[in-house]
């Protein structure tokens, strides 16, 4: 299923969001600098992309880490996953963390991140005065696990 979204370029240097391969589902975002951008080792930097998109009715923008900056650089959204809702038309920015014990450098035309985009549902939230059995309960973190 192929989704048309409207994007526009806020700086003439912003890349479009592209797709690393043909079944990949997040589309890469690329970082606007004007000069290399120095992370310091625990430090957020936000990050400008240089695009604003148009996502559509009923489907949310989900910023995701991309896997190879994270796992060899140690750089992720601080966020862990921002949100871009559909009616918001600024600039897709990256709160980009550094959690690595040394100093990262970001590139202009870098990729950063990637984009997803998933349809979602809302919901009519209804108090109520209690809630229906399960067999897990009130069961919270590491409940369900034997260890």
């Amino acid at each position: 299923m192929t989704l048309q979204v409207r994007f526009q370029k806020l700086d003439s240097r912003a890349v479009a969001p592209a797709y690393g391969s043909a079944a990949a589902a997040g589309a890469d975002l690329y970082a606007v600098t004007d000069a290399p951008l120095t992370i310091g080792a625990g430090e957020t930097v936000l990050v400008h992309t240089g695009l604003a998109v148009e996502i559509p009715e009923g489907f949310v923008g989900l910023v995701c880490a991309r896997s190879g900056l994270a796992t060899k650089q140690g750089l992720a959204p601080a966020n862990k996953v921002g949100v871009i809702d559909a009616d918001y038309r600024g600039e897709v920015m990256v709160a980009l963390h550094n959690h690595s014990a040394e100093t990262r450098t970001i590139d202009h035309g870098e990729r950063i991140a990637q984009l997803v985009l998933v349809p979602y549902l809302t919901a009519a939230y209804q108090q109520a005065d209690s809630l229906t059995d399960t067999l897990r309960g009130d069961g919270g973190f590491g409940s369900t696990g034997s260890k």
